[in-house]
């Protein structure tokens, strides 16, 4: 083969036969981590990142020349899509391609997960609600609270207002679960009843939660205001959104994840380093841990 010839070898994932391609070729350029080891990653970690994404239409960010060139999200299934990949057509009346209705995928199963990795398809984002059994939008069973540091705050200033968060929600007798970003904040999930609520609970909790601590929490999207404090965004609820999955990749200098993390790490968190995680740290931490967020997928708690 020519060394101008992009390098391809062909596997056979559970039945599903894919062509792989550039695996030498480097996604994260200040980190050397090649798009080999994108797949590697997202193929150990399926087992408990794909029941997260089950039944979830998936937007994707794709890097193909690596986090250090140009992205673009992906809502519709590409031309190219095999024709084993589950799409589910939905209703996008804000689409920017003009479109009514988009194809979106599913990813439902690891050759699904294998494929969009070969892709470049680093960060998987999906919305708070599932998609029925014979397509149409079921109502959210999550609620998810992003909360957005403003520089000079840090991650562990939303460490300290997810802890506030966290007590108001047990107030309101519902356990939360939380997160990181992968960036530099933290994601408080609420597992629920299938509700249309959410938006509106998840809204009066951020602004009661900004009252009673004015000088570290903000519950308004306005950018100049956000210096210093902990943006508590609840809008991450509106069934236009999406929310980065849990165990997927983040694009940056290097290849950190959006983690599940104990309350007593949230507790414990003094550095900012003390909560990142790259992909090697985040395989070391599912062999000793499992699924930290396992009870999004079986508990649900009605809303006050």
């Amino acid at each position: 083969m020519s060394p101008d010839q992009p390098q391809k070898i062909r596997v056979r994932i559970e039945g599903r036969e894919l062509t792989l391609s550039n695996l030498d070729k480097v996604l994260y350029p200040e980190h050397g981590f090649t798009k080999g080891e994108v797949i590697d990653y997202y193929t150990r970690v399926a087992p408990v990142l794909l029941p997260h994404l089950a039944d979830r239409p998936a937007t994707r960010i794709r890097y193909p020349d690596g986090t250090g060139d140009g992205a673009f999200y992906e809502k519709n299934a590409p031309s190219h899509t095999p024709e084993w990949v589950r799409t589910v057509r939905l209703p996008t009346p804000r689409s920017t391609r003009g479109a009514s209705e988009t194809d979106f995928i599913v990813i439902d199963d690891l050759p699904t997960l294998g494929w969009c990795a070969n892709l470049a398809a680093l960060e998987l984002h999906v919305p708070q609600w599932r998609v029925g059994p014979r397509g149409g939008v079921r109502e959210p069973d999550l609620m998810v609270f992003d909360l957005d540091p403003g520089e000079p705050a840090t991650i562990v200033d939303a460490c300290e207002v997810g802890l506030m968060l966290r007590d108001l929600l047990d107030a309101d007798g519902l356990a939360s679960y939380p997160k990181t970003s992968g960036k530099k904040g933290l994601h408080l999930y609420v597992p629920v009843e299938e509700t249309g609520r959410t938006s509106d609970y998840a809204r009066k909790a951020a602004e009661r939660l900004e009252r009673e601590h004015p000088d570290q929490v903000l519950s308004q999207m306005a950018k100049r205001l956000r210096k210093g404090k902990v943006f508590v965004d609840w809008s991450q609820n509106n069934p236009a959104k999406t929310t980065v999955a849990p165990y997927s990749l983040r694009a940056g200098a290097i290849p950190t994840v959006s983690a599940p993390v104990t309350w007593a790490e949230v507790e414990t968190c003094r550095e900012p380093g003390d909560l990142r995680f790259d992909a090697d740290e985040m395989l070391t931490r599912v062999d000793e841990h499992g699924d930290l967020l396992a009870p999004l997928l079986t508990e649900r708690q009605k809303l006050p």
